[in-house]
Parts: structure tokens; C-alpha cells; sequence
């Protein structure tokens, strides 16, 4: 009864004997704090904690704008160009787009031909080649991506007809066409059922759109359904672009198509497009190894200023130990203070970097008109005669305002960790000298 008594209340008085512990911990690095409100070691604590909020600030803006910059390219590509899964080889049109409808990832089963053209515009004779591909008439109610990528500029997206054509904004001003206009495609690439070379094929250019890549713009043009079975050959393969409710899934619903329709092969968005993709890649984790070096700076900081603190507080340090606390213990009170200091600057840094992050037109265009400001006072102040009509607001702040910022919550999760964890690893670090500390040597110098 005793025996099992005492194990019942052995778990209880461990788990208040470790509270009371953390409690200690953190009242003398409180204490250490207030105390310490003048020295070196305070003046190099307030510094590490403004890097890593700098760090943070830094890290997440340029993530953002990173992300805003690729996200219109990839977005432009998976839309419009490559979907996130392209299909080939369907032997049963009708049960594969039935089973694209039921499946749940699925949200647009577009069929569709290409081919490759020079286009030669009938009034001028300018020449462009492009890719063309035929579409379905209702491909805009259909696909919600290929709507919000496709922004007409001029007329409509109108494929209905066998006789019409939408190019893109730098193809049309290759072949200096405009709405209206009659564009021949003088050599189409196809199979033996197609014609090489043709004066037949005339289109109508029914509208020209713009989208955020400039490949995309350059080299596509859109006809419909009939215009691809005439002009492309009976033998042109007909594929289905894919678009799913999650482009990070194509591996799973690649696998679902091949188990559901084992005569199909489904090339994936990251296979279609991996060299552009990885360029990207390879440059943002550059930009990103970049920024991180600030915080290995600070890291440096927070040791250097962490050690120097312990310095000055060893005869304290000897008193704790002779009084009962463990060299882990002591360690820990540092710890905490370092980790205090990195929460500190982490969350400053965090909240400056999303107000940055959403107000981006604004603190651009503030930062423009303040630096043509102090422009125009270091002017005067310099030389009252200067003429202030040469001087200017800084074009590129005018680009910076108009950068689309995009926040995915994992990444910014992450740089406020690994702020904070670069202050504890720094402060853990340099707590182990307390491990070396001999308190009789101390105790006796004193």
C-alpha cells in the first residue's frame, strides 16, 4: 500500500519539481536582464535582437516578391501552355472525360490539337512562326485558369468558326496584324495527311491577349476544334491538358489515370517544363542563401555577446552553483535569454515583413518620394543654385511598387523558426563555457 502510494505520487512531485526548475530558470534570466541594462553585453543583445528582426523583415519580402515574380510565369505556363497533366494515347473519348468529371482532383478536361505554323499576314507579308492549337469553342466557361491567364486586349476569344484565330500580343505585332486582319499559315508541320505548304488556310484574327509570360505571347495562337481537324490531318494525335484542384498532386492523379486507363500515358507539368522550372529553382535558393548569411552574423552576435555576458556575471554564476544549481541549469538560464531575445526580434521582424508584404505599393512609392525629398535638400544645402527641375523621383522604386508579393504561411513559418532557433543554437553554444566553470577558482578570487 505504501510502496504503491509513493509510485502514484512520484509522477506528480516530478512534473512540480521540473516546473519549479523552469520557473527558477526563467525568474534569474529575467533578473539577468534587468540588471543588465548598461553593459556591453546589453548593448550587443539589443543589436542581435534588431539583426534577426532585419533578417526576418529581409527574408520574407524577398521570399514574397520571389513568389510573386514566378508565380506569374508558372501560373501563365500550367494555364495556358502546359496544364498540369497532359494525356496521349485516350482510346475512349467519351469514358475518359466521364471519369474526369466524377474524379474529385480533376477540375477541367480540356481536348486539344497543336501544330506548328509560319503565319504570313495577307496585306503586309510580315512572317512569324507559332504554335497553334485548336481548342474547343466553349474552352473559356470550361477552364477558369485559362480565363484568368487569357486577358484579351483587343476583340474576343472567339474559336467557334473554322476561319478564326487568336494570337498572342508579340505574335500579333510580328505579323503587324490587328483584329480583323487575315493571317495565312503558309507551312504547318503535321502528318502525311496534311499539306506541307498550303494558300488555303486563311483566319481571321478574332482577338489577341496577353498573358504574364512572354513565350506564351510570343509564339501562341489559339483556332478552334474544326480548324484542327482540317488543317492539322486526321492522323494529329488529340490530347486532354489536365487541370487539377492541386498542381502539387500530379504524381497521384498520373497514377490514377494509368490504373483507370492503362493504354494512356500522362506527362506532368514538371517534366514538360523543367529546365524553365528549375532555373527558378536555382534562383531563388540562391537569393535565399544569400539573406540567410544575415543570420549567421547574428548568430555570431548572440555567442560573442552571450560569452561576454557570462564573463561579467561568473561571480554570480559561482554563488548560484555553490547554492545547488546544476551546470545544466545554469546553461539554461542563458538559453532562455538568448531565446528571448531571438523571439524578440523574430516577431518584429515578422510583423514588419507583412506590413511590407501588404502594403508593398505604398512603401515603395513612400520610400520614392523620400528619397526625392532628401535629394532635393542635399541640393539646396550643397548649392542654393542648383536647379531642382533635373531632379527626379528613382524610376526602379516606381517597378518595386507595382511587384506582386505572394505569402505562402510554411515559408514564413519557417524564416520566423529559424530565426528564433538561430538565436537559441548560438546562446546553447556559448553556454557550455559554464560547463568549464571551476566555481572554487572563482569564489576564491574573489
Amino acid at each position: 500500500m505504501r510502496t504503491s502510494s509513493l509510485r502514484k505520487g512520484s509522477a506528480p512531485a516530478k512534473r512540480q519539481g521540473i516546473f519549479s526548475s523552469l520557473r527558477w530558470i526563467y525568474y534569474v534570466s529575467r533578473r539577468f536582464s534587468q540588471v543588465d541594462t548598461k553593459g556591453r553585453s546589453s548593448v550587443t543583445s539589443r543589436l542581435a535582437s534588431t539583426g534577426i528582426a532585419f533578417g526576418v523583415l529581409a527574408l520574407i519580402v524577398v521570399m514574397s516578391v520571389m513568389n510573386g515574380f514566378q508565380r506569374e510565369f508558372i501560373d501563365a505556363v500550367m494555364e495556358i501552355s502546359s496544364y498540369h497533366l497532359q494525356v496521349r494515347g485516350v482510346a475512349d473519348k467519351d469514358a475518359f472525360l466521364s471519369w474526369c468529371q466524377e474524379e474529385g482532383g480533376v477540375r477541367a478536361a480540356i481536348p486539344f490539337r497543336e501544330a506548328q505554323g509560319l503565319l504570313v499576314q495577307a496585306d503586309s507579308g510580315a512572317e512569324a512562326a507559332a504554335l497553334l492549337r485548336a481548342l474547343p469553342a466553349d474552352v473559356m466557361e470550361r477552364d477558369e485558369g485559362f480565363r484568368r491567364e487569357v486577358r484579351m486586349i483587343s476583340g474576343h476569344f472567339d474559336v467557334g468558326s473554322a476561319d478564326t484565330v487568336v494570337l498572342g500580343y508579340d505574335l500579333a505585332r510580328s505579323l503587324d496584324a490587328s483584329v480583323g486582319d487575315t493571317v495565312d499559315v503558309l507551312a504547318l508541320s503535321g502528318t502525311s495527311s496534311s499539306a506541307l505548304f498550303s494558300r488555303n488556310r486563311e483566319f481571321t484574327v478574332s482577338g489577341i491577349f496577353y498573358a504574364n509570360y512572354q513565350d506564351i505571347n510570343a509564339a501562341y495562337a489559339f483556332v478552334g476544334e474544326e480548324a484542327g481537324r482540317d488543317y492539322f490531318g486526321a492522323d494529329a494525335e488529340q490530347l486532354y491538358g489536365l487541370k487539377l484542384a492541386s498542381s502539387g498532386r500530379d504524381a497521384a492523379a498520373a497514377a490514377r489515370i494509368a490504373a483507370a486507363f492503362p493504354e494512356t500515358s500522362a506527362e506532368s507539368w514538371r517534366s514538360y517544363n523543367r529546365t524553365f522550372f528549375g532555373a527558378l529553382r536555382v534562383e531563388k535558393n540562391m537569393l535565399l542563401l544569400l539573406v540567410f548569411l544575415i543570420f549567421v552574423v547574428v548568430a555570431v552576435n548572440i555567442y560573442n555577446g552571450m560569452r561576454r555576458m557570462m564573463y561579467e556575471r561568473r561571480e554570480e554564476i559561482a554563488v548560484l552553483s555553490a547554492l545547488g544549481a546544476g551546470p545544466r541549469e545554469l546553461q539554461a538560464v542563458f538559453v532562455v535569454k538568448g531565446g528571448c531575445n531571438g523571439l524578440a526580434g523574430s516577431l518584429a521582424g515578422l510583423v514588419l515583413g507583412l506590413f511590407v508584404c501588404v502594403n508593398m505599393r505604398h512603401v515603395f512609392l513612400f520610400l520614392s518620394k523620400a528619397q526625392f525629398w532628401c535629394q532635393c535638400v542635399a541640393a539646396m544645402l550643397l548649392d542654393p543654385r542648383t536647379d531642382l527641375g533635373y531632379l527626379q523621383e528613382n524610376p526602379m522604386f516606381r517597378v518595386y511598387a507595382s511587384v506582386p508579393a505572394r505569402m505562402f504561411p510554411g515559408e514564413i513559418a519557417a524564416v520566423f523558426l529559424f530565426g528564433l532557433c538561430s538565436a537559441l543554437a548560438a546562446s546553447w553554444i556559448a553556454g557550455r563555457q559554464i560547463l568549464k566553470l571551476t566555481v572554487s577558482e572563482v569564489l576564491r578570487d574573489e
